[in-house]
Order: structure tokens, then sequence, then C-alpha cells
């Protein structure tokens, strides 16, 4: 008879969820002893060659399951339970890894906290594409798209709700076999261990009807990318709503408008993090919908920070809808990673008192770049080993982090990079979307 078994994962810095599993028998005993883990596992790429490692095969660590996180969701068919749990990665002496992903953005929320008294709440936005074949031309946004995986989809919105997310919306998209699915917010850590849950349940579901589910930054650069976009809001320490000033430039409070402006700042040498993958910069060009600028927008889906719209009239409605969203950003990217570096440049926009920045209302990319430079908007990194140099250059940024991190994070990416390096591009897309 099959021993019913729990995955415990870590969302590790290559964007993969690794780990290793139990016997569900012994659950209380690993929630309190982990299990090992070993420190070159961080330098597996996501192609499963290992970049070069400063702790060889020497070391130990542990891997401790957080309950909290626990997803147990039922086969209907007959086959095994989903069962996994996320987990933190411990030295032996029980304090947090330098290099573990959700010990960092606790870092990161952490600072927000100390410095403005505020809480962070959001979601990610996330888009997918399934096995190539089931839609065609004229299928976007439509009914026809959205039947003809009707059950898949209510499916995963199904497990998202029994596994404790919150589900919100679910499309057709606008590419080929592209679907979009959104959630309700969550609260600090929380909001990048549900992004990683939504992602290993639609992968789960859509193995239950037969396809495959990608979140490639792009699987064709010939069309249309899969953005994480990540949605964002702050209560301050009375949990009163604390991202909307109704006399504030586009409605924002002076503190928003700083951590915006942090973001802007330091978007260069933060999207190493977000859009970590060689193909990520194919998806960060004009006019797809993506980013390609430093530029806040108002309700505008080409900036890389956009002010989303309210539905309401009431003031207290209006403040509790308010929120802000990072376009800049992809499935390559381990969530806590990312939402770790977004917050650590809005909180330096507010230790350094950055002013609010204006909203653009135009094309930057018809904009020479004198006429960038001079609004202060700049062309972002178009590849990753420029994003990867900058973020290397950055004193700021690399103080973020734990001693030890940013040498290991820099010398995994680009050996991925190098990886590729010598492929055609229709096969470096393909490879990176049989991984994610």
């Amino acid at each position: 008879m099959p021993e019913p078994l729990i995955f415990v994962a870590t969302h590790d810095i290559a964007g993969r969820t690794r780990g290793k599993a139990f016997p569900a028998a012994d659950r209380a005993l690993r929630l309190t002893r982990g299990l090992g883990w070993t420190p070159t596992n961080v330098q597996i790429t996501c192609f499963d060659v290992i970049a070069d490692s400063p702790f060889g095969a020497l070391g130990d660590l542990l891997l401790l399951p957080d309950a909290a996180t626990e997803v147990k969701l039922a086969d209907p068919g007959g086959g095994p339970d989903e069962h996994f749990m996320l987990g933190d990665i411990l030295t032996t002496e029980g304090t947090p890894w330098a290099c573990c992903t959700r010990a960092i953005l606790r870092g990161a929320l952490d600072r927000l906290n100390r410095v403005a008294g505020l809480t962070l709440h959001g979601a990610f936005e996330h888009e997918f594409q399934l096995t190539p074949g089931g839609t065609g031309p004229g299928w976007a946004y439509t009914l026809d798209g959205f039947r003809a995986q009707a059950g898949l989809l209510g499916d995963l919105m199904g497990a998202m709700r029994a596994t404790g997310l919150d589900p919100d919306t679910i499309m057709k998209e606008y590419g080929p076999d592209q679907y979009e699915v959104t959630m309700g917010p969550a609260t600090g850590v929380t909001i990048a261990d549900q992004s990683t849950i939504l992602r290993e349940l639609t992968r789960t579901i859509a193995r239950r009807h037969g396809e495959v589910a990608s979140f490639t930054p792009i699987r064709d650069p010939a069309s249309v990318g899969n953005g994480a976009h990540i949605h964002m809001s702050f209560s301050d320490a009375a949990g009163d709503p604390a991202t909307h000033d109704p006399d504030g430039p586009r409605g924002m409070s002076a503190l928003t408008g700083s951590f915006i402006a942090g973001i802007l700042k330091y978007l260069d040498r933060i999207l190493a993090f977000t859009a970590p993958s060689v193909i990520s910069y194919a998806r960060l060009t004009p006019h797809r919908w993506s980013a390609a600028y430093n530029n806040l927008g108002f309700r505008d889906r080409e900036a890389a920070v956009r002010i989303c719209p309210v539905t309401a009239r009431d003031p207290k409605a209006i403040a509790r809808q308010y929120h802000f969203e990072y376009r800049a950003a992809d499935s390559a990217a381990a969530p806590h990673l990312a939402l770790a570096a977004i917050v650590h440049a809005g909180v330096q926009g507010i230790e350094e008192g950055l002013p609010p920045p204006p909203a653009s209302e135009e094309d930057l990319s018809l904009l020479d770049a004198a006429t960038l430079a001079d609004r202060g908007y700049l062309r972002l990194p178009e590849t990753l080993g420029a994003a990867l140099d900058r973020l290397e250059a950055s004193e700021t940024v690399a103080g973020w982090f734990p001693e030890g991190f940013l040498p290991v994070y820099l010398a995994h990416k680009r050996f991925e990079a190098a990886h590729v390096a010598g492929m055609a591009p229709a096969e470096v897309h393909t490879l990176y979307g049989s991984v994610y």
C-alpha cells in the first residue's frame, strides 16, 4: 500500500520549488526537527546544472516545514494527494540561512515596519500558457477560449479555495493558449507563499487534465509574454489603510509616493531579481504591455509601476481598494526574493525622503535618450547580463541582503546565462518554456 508523503519545499533563487518528502506519519517530528539540506543546492540552476559554488561538498542545513503553509488536495481520480508545505532553510544552529528566500523577505518586511510603521498587503497576478494546440487565433478574451478549458479553470479555482487562497478572477488571455488567474490579497510573507502555492496548484491541476502549464516569461518572442505582476498596498499600526491620500498626487499618500519613487530609482539595479532569466528581456520591450522604462503610470499597463483603478465613491472604500502594481516581474523569479527586492527599494525611497514621482502619460519609446534623461526616465537593462552588472555595481542594494548572498546570486545567474549563450534563440525559448 502506498505510503502517504508530505513534500517540504523551498522556492529557491532559480525560481523552482525544490525540496524533499517524508512519511506523513512523521509530521509532528519533522515540524520540529526538519529535514537535512545541502548548501550547494542553492546553485542548482533552473536547468539542473550546478553553478560555481562557494560551498562545494561541505556543510549541512535544515529545511524546516511551516505548518501554516500546508497544502493538501485530494485527487478525485484516485491518485496521490497533492500534499506539501513550504519551509525555511536554517543553519544547524537554528538561525536563518543567508540564502533562504523566505528569510530574506522577512528581513525586508521587518525593515518596512521599522522604518515606516507599515504592513504590506498584496497578491501576485499570474499569466500562464497551456500545452500548445488548445486555442487558435480569434480566441483572446472570448467565451470560446474560456470554454475550451472551463473544466481545468474551474478545478483550479476550486483548488485555490480548498487550500486557503482567495480566488478572484480567471480568464482566457490575449496570447495563444494563455490564461490569467488572480487572487485576493494576503499579508506579509504569505503574499509570496501564496504565489508559490498557486503556481504548483496550476501545474498539478493541468496535469490532471492532460495539459502542461508553463509560466515561462515568454514562450514565443513573436508573441506575448507571461507576467507575474505584484499588487501592493499598506496598512498602518492601527490596521487602517495607509496607501491613499485623496489630496496626494494621483491619490498617493506621502509614504506611498516615496516608496514608489524608491522602486523607480533602484529599478535598474533590482531588475535582475524580478526578471531573472535570459528570455525575460524579450518581454520587457515597448508595446508588449509590460515595462521598458522606470516610470509610474496612472492606469497605464506599459508602466513599470501602475496605480490601479478603484470602483467606489465612498472615501473609506476608496482607501481600502487603492493600490499599485509592479509590472517588471515574471515567474522565473522566486516570489519571495522578487518581493524582498521591491520592498527594500521602496523603503530606501522612504529613508531618502524621495518626492512622489509624476505619472507619465505618453509613449516613452518615442522620446530620445536626452529627453528621457531630462525627465528622470531610463531604458531598463535589455539583457540579463546588463541587469546583473547594474546589481553588482550598487553598494546600496548589496547592503540590503545578508552577507554572502549577493555573490552567490550573481554567480548562479551568470552561470545560467552562459549555459544558453551558444544556443539558437528558438532553442533557448523552448528550454525555458519546459522549465517554468
